[in-house]
């Protein structure tokens, strides 16, 4: 990244980690209730990421709304009836809602909900690198802005990742991936594909230390790891599961250990022990002996998304995600694209 945009993801962050106010628990049952009432009055319907909280993600599920994986809150909110969405997660989650669903009302607990891979790939910088290598594909991990969507033939997420690539190297195409670096070279050595990779990275999957998952494992020897190829190489490579967040439960739940260590968002503790409550889910050990890490598993972010901002937002109709009419079209392409693609792998 460049000094500019790192010094924009640092201020980020802290204006992220000082917005967060833990609430008590009379005011989280008040607040619970409140938007439950506000759901149903509004036509409204939550769509809630795995990271988020576990009041937030319970809320969605006893709501008839979604916990899912960023591909699934897509395909949920385009298909769901409800006029109103509001998505609990980071603003491109949001963002591609109203894309695809731009004749409904988005809504967010809060729009300060950024994403650290979003902030890395600026369209600007972005749309000069791809015109100095127009030969290749471009494919953008959903984890992008609108407006980098736009400039995209592809949108993918991590659970399609794999399968897209191997489609595009089966028809001689060559690729420039943006914007995660640690999951464009695991795309690399998966399928043997020729990528050119944006400098770009998770805040979250990349303070994972291998040296502190090998301690970890000496204590918990039968453990397996579990890891988001968002993660740095070393990581990776000690994985007994690498995949999406959806995958990454599946695999909790196929597999015969009854410990795992987990290299992802500590969010995902909720749906793995709910999918899974007679094991032990352990956080992968972040930023390394002695160090100060950013996250220590969790998306500062992804934390903004507090039960009273989503009722405030709710009674309000605050927060809403717009997205330039001008560019939805183009936005739109790759993630129809993307998810036509993902019909053909079921």
């Amino acid at each position: 990244m460049t000094a500019y945009q790192t010094d924009r993801l640092a201020s980020a962050i802290e204006t992220a980690q000082s917005c967060y106010m833990p609430l008590s628990d009379v005011e989280r049952e008040r607040y619970r209730a409140k938007i439950k009432s506000l759901l149903k009055s509004q036509d409204a319907v939550l769509v809630a990421h795995y990271y988020t909280d576990p009041d937030i993600q319970a809320l969605a599920d006893e709501t008839g709304g979604c916990v899912a994986d960023s591909l699934e809150m897509a395909r949920f909110g385009r298909d769901h009836s409800a006029s109103t969405l509001i998505v609990a997660g980071v603003r491109f989650m949001g963002e591609t809602a109203k894309i695809l669903s731009p004749e409904k009302t988005v809504l967010m607990p809060t729009l300060a909900a950024e994403c650290s891979l979003d902030l890395s790939c600026p369209i600007d910088a972005f749309s000069a690198f791809c015109d100095q290598h127009a030969d290749r594909t471009v494919v953008v991990y959903a984890n992008t802005s609108a407006a980098v969507k736009a400039r995209a033939d592809w949108v993918v997420t991590s659970s399609i990742a794999v399968k897209l690539i191997e489609h595009l190297k089966a028809s001689g195409e060559k690729i420039l991936w943006a914007p995660d670096r640690h999951l464009g070279h695991y795309l690399q050595q998966s399928t043997d594909a020729d990528l050119l990779l944006w400098d770009g990275a998770c805040i979250v999957h990349e303070e994972f230390k291998a040296q502190g998952i090998r301690d970890l494992k000496k204590v918990y020897p039968e453990a397996a790891v579990l890891v988001h190829p968002e993660s740095p190489e070393p990581v990776i490579a000690l994985a007994d599961a690498v995949g999406s967040t959806s995958q990454l439960i599946e695999s909790a739940a196929q597999m015969p250990n009854e410990t795992f260590i987990v290299a992802t968002d500590g969010g995902i503790f909720y749906k793995m022990q709910q999918r899974c409550p007679q094991k032990t889910f352990l956080k992968a050990p972040t930023a390394g002996e002695g160090a100060t890490c950013k996250s220590c598993a969790h998306c500062p972010w992804m934390a903004l998304n507090q039960l009273d901002l989503m009722a405030k937002s709710l009674a309000e109709r605050n927060n809403e995600i717009q997205v330039p009419e001008a560019i939805i079209p183009a936005a739109r392409r790759p993630l129809d694209r993307m998810l036509a693609f993902a019909r053909t792998l079921k």
